[in-house]
């Protein structure tokens, strides 16, 4: 029970069913007093009620025996009101007393004596009660008839009654508190599982997983926690195989350049003018891959450090277009360009970025004699620029990957960092925007930008 009641939570439940259980025994035992206490205090009237009546009755037969109030016959009435314990005076029909106990002789203590032998308690509220005769008032009997007290046995019953509710109190308690244990180790089982799971994978193990997954909210948590991890894990995988081409990338231009050094300071090799070109074409791609892990880095604050402005999107396209068409034209491509006048607000350097990335994406993959297309459209609210290509496409398994940051393709080729479109997506992302590919392997490839227009 320890174990199960350890959680805050756990407690909690389980208490608020106990309290539960208690408090409906004690609603149930409230309700049941209260109406045996209404079911006798209605008895007691009645009695009250028929000794009143019966009182009147006697004194109305003494009128119609006499015709009148006759104060002997009244003294004969004297017993039998003094043996029920009750007081009465008699008033005429004018409001004039006629005849009471005490003019009989009967006090005060020897009712009392009466009340006590007869077990009828205290006497209740004065009454005054008309006295008829065939059917005319013919005068007022004020009366004080004893209240009456509740039986022994009643009252046994009554006591019975509250020590089989309190019995049942004591029992409801003890089931609502295994039920609530029982509901509470129920409830709380998936949320510790997911808690220990939480802190396995903060402390390091990629591996861990939620395995009890109810069909519940909290299962739909285990879920998205498993989802998370899964993308942890894959994002380390990523970061790994990232951090390895990395260091190939950069250990091969390096490699090229001591080795021609050494040649150089060892006598081998001249630094003609050859050489020269080798290390400073070796130096630009070691420029170029820091550019581009630099790039990554400040992606991440783009939405931060974006200098937006107004802009032709159509200008900015072409202009880019027509930098990098001596490229396209070096390496057998054609160039098709479909452009649409689109305004949006963005920042320019980030924009052509994108633009470049997505063309020099195009300039390693599509083989001599292939054909990239470029259209710039508007529709609904956004600006649509789309670059197709006729290359040798994005195999199925890599497709939902290509914009994955520190993911490269095993078709990439070597003269790349693999993290362009990577950069590309974020700063789309920073404009508010999205970036998407499509491709059928072996039939090209086609990427989507869309940005909101102004």
């Amino acid at each position: 029970m320890r174990e199960l009641l350890r959680g805050r939570f756990a407690r909690r439940l389980a208490l608020a069913f106990a309290a539960l259980g208690v408090g409906t025994a004690a609603l149930t035992a409230v309700l049941v007093n209260t109406a045996f206490t209404a079911r006798f205090q209605d008895y007691l009237a009645e009695q009250q009620s028929s000794r009143q009546q019966q009182l009147v009755s006697l004194f109305a037969a003494a009128h119609s025996r006499d015709d009148t109030w006759n104060t002997q016959s009244l003294d004969q009435l004297a017993p039998t009101v003094a043996m029920t314990g009750s007081e009465a005076v008699l008033l005429d029909a004018a409001g004039r007393p006629v005849w009471s106990l005490a003019d009989a002789n009967v006090d005060a203590a020897t009712l009392a004596m009466h009340r006590d032998m007869m077990g009828t308690g205290a006497l209740g509220p004065p009454r005054s009660l008309p006295v008829t005769v065939d059917g005319q008032q013919v005068g007022t009997l004020q009366v004080r008839v004893p209240q009456g007290v509740i039986p022994a046995v009643d009252k046994d019953f009554q006591a019975s009654v509250n020590r089989l509710l309190a019995a049942g109190a004591f029992a409801a308690a003890l089931v609502a508190l295994a039920i609530g244990l029982f509901t509470a180790r129920r409830a709380t089982a998936p949320i510790a599982e997911l808690t220990q799971a939480a802190d396995d994978l903060a402390a390091g193990q990629r591996d861990r997983r939620v395995a009890s997954i109810p069909d519940n909210e909290i299962g739909r948590l285990a879920t998205a926690f498993n989802t998370m991890a899964d993308r942890v894990e894959k994002e380390d995988e990523l970061r790994r195989s990232f951090a390895a081409d990395v260091a190939h990338e950069l250990r091969t231009p390096l490699a090229i350049q001591r080795s021609q050094l050494e040649a150089i300071q060892d006598g081998i090799s001249k630094p003609t003018e050859n050489v020269i070109a080798s290390l400073h074409e070796e130096t630009l791609r070691l420029g170029r891959l820091v550019a581009d892990l630099e790039t990554l880095a400040l992606a991440d604050a783009a939405a931060f450090t974006l200098e937006r402005a107004p802009l032709s999107l159509t200008t900015l396209v072409r202009d880019t277009i027509t930098d990098l068409a001596g490229a396209f034209t070096d390496a057998g491509l054609t160039l098709r360009t479909d452009l649409h006048e689109a305004h949006v607000d963005g920042d320019a350097v980030r924009l052509r970025q994108i633009i470049i990335n997505q063309l020099t994406n195009a300039l390693k993959f599509v083989p001599d004699g292939g054909t990239v297309t470029i259209t710039l459209r508007t529709h609904d609210g956004w600006a649509e620029l789309r670059v197709a290509d006729t290359g040798p496409g994005i195999p199925t398994e890599d497709l939902p990957h290509v914009f994955d940051r520190f993911f490269r393709s095993r078709a990439a080729r070597a003269d790349g960092s693999g993290i362009g479109l990577a950069v590309a997506a974020e700063l789309t992302a920073a404009h508010g925007g999205t970036l998407t590919a499509d491709s059928t392997p072996g039939r090209g490839a086609t990427f989507t930008t869309r940005l909101p227009t102004r």
